[in-house]
């Protein structure tokens, strides 16, 4: 009788031996799994590039909007003056450093005579927008004055500057977050002009 109680006992050990090494395992492994999830995330997120956002509006209509011109300029830009050619649409502002940048390619471009280039001046004061374009040049078509910034809020615009690529069919095919650059430009805006001309 002694012997059968020893091996219940010896049974009863066993098993919680094994039920505190399984414990044991699995608070080493759910820790892991975790830290390794994290680790991939983060991983993942070092590829991207932070200057090409997402935007829920890459594949649709550019949002219905009509904005007066920038003080001193004749033509205001509306929704409607976004379809029936390929433009880029850039949103500026005087106060923005990032501006200065890549203004001098919208220079370049607007003599050129590459693409049609419209201007958003987001929540800028009238003058200092008038101002920053007569000493730096002007390179837009067509301005909005977007004074109080809720037709940058429309577009997604996370900031200054921003860049899109607007199809013939009043489409947004591209968003560019930050300041162009030459590569940029060469790399990826002009190659998608081309190919939505076609």
């Amino acid at each position: 009788m002694n012997e059968i109680v020893r091996d219940l006992g010896s049974d009863r050990t066993a098993v919680e031996s094994r039920t505190g090494t399984s414990r044991r395992r699995l608070l080493f492994i759910l820790p892991a799994l975790a830290f390794g999830g994290v680790a991939a995330a983060l991983i993942a997120g070092l590829g991207r590039n932070p200057r090409v956002l997402p935007s829920a509006l890459v594949g649709r209509r550019v949002p219905k909007f009509a904005l007066p011109p920038v003080q001193g300029r004749a033509l205001g830009l509306s929704s409607e003056n976004l379809v029936g050619e390929v433009v880029l649409v850039n949103v500026f502002a005087s106060w923005c450093t990032a501006c200065l940048e890549e203004h001098p390619i919208f220079m370049r471009l607007r003599r050129e005579g590459t693409i049609p280039i419209v201007g958003l001046n987001y929540k800028d004061a009238p003058a200092d927008a008038a101002a920053w374009l007569d000493k730096h040049g002007d390179p837009y078509a067509r301005t909005g004055a977007d004074r109080d910034g809720r037709v940058g809020i429309d577009w997604g615009a996370y900031g200054v500057p921003e860049t899109y690529v607007v199809g013939r069919d009043g489409r947004i095919h591209h968003r560019q977050v930050g300041p162009l650059s030459e590569d940029i430009v060469s790399k990826t805006i002009m190659p998608l002009i081309e190919e939505l001309r076609r």
